[in-house]
């Protein structure tokens, strides 16, 4: 009578490594345990009984079958809370559809012949004023704001005759003793669309040709 051996290092290997492929293949947890079960039945039935596979390889095999599942619920987790999330983040931006908002940026998006917008002053400044610019370069008009403490300044300016551009922006002097204040452009607009994405919600904003991304937005009005 003879008796087929295996060699068990080798053997344990074999079934790490098809534990590993059905990982990486993207089978389901279940699937991954099943065939896990199924290679360590066969492995049991051909081991050598002169030499049977110990403990220690046993434990590590199961630990690796374990470690597979958890990445697998974890993937499956993050999934569903990414997916939640984006749910989330769209049903935020439909509720501002209609409403203004302070976005990062210095384009001046015209409402009613009326641009409107915001300057973020880092400290005080004796004296601040926005250029109304064209795409060119062109200096339009320049409104004096005066002096202006340290935060947001709001600030408005009738179009006009430029009633109909929409290639505007603005540009921010402020200084502060004769020197430069550092002053962050903000930009006011209705929000008139919002749009989920694989990278993100991006919102439609009235006279401006490009959508801004949802975490540009500073407040909302």
């Amino acid at each position: 009578m003879s008796i087929t051996s295996v060699n068990s290092t080798s053997s344990a290997q074999s079934t790490a490594n098809a534990v590993a492929s059905a990982a990486s293949s993207g089978s389901s947890p279940a699937a991954t345990q099943a065939n896990f079960l199924k290679l360590l039945v066969a492995q049991l039935n051909s081991q050598d009984p002169m030499n049977p596979m110990d403990n220690a390889q046993m434990t590590t095999q199961m630990a690796q079958l374990n470690m597979v599942s958890g990445i697998d619920k974890l993937n499956a987790t993050v999934q569903s809370m990414s997916t939640q999330f984006s749910a989330m983040q769209a049903l935020q931006g439909a509720s501002i559809v209609g409403h203004d908002v302070i976005v990062n940026g210095s384009n001046l998006a015209l409402n009613a012949g009326v641009g409107k917008g915001a300057v973020n002053l880092s400290s005080n400044a004796d004296a601040v004023s926005i250029s109304v610019t064209t795409a060119g370069g062109q200096v339009l008009d320049t409104i004096k704001l005066g002096p202006q403490s340290a935060g947001q300044v709001p600030f408005s300016w009738d179009a006009g005759s430029y009633a109909g551009r929409t290639d505007l922006s603005f540009k921010i002097t402020a200084t502060a003793a004769g020197q430069a204040v550092v002053a962050t452009p903000l930009m006011q607009a209705t929000v008139v669309s919002a749009n989920p994405s694989a990278n993100g919600l991006s919102l439609g904003l009235l006279g401006q040709s490009s959508p801004v991304a949802y975490s540009d937005i500073v407040s909302i009005l």
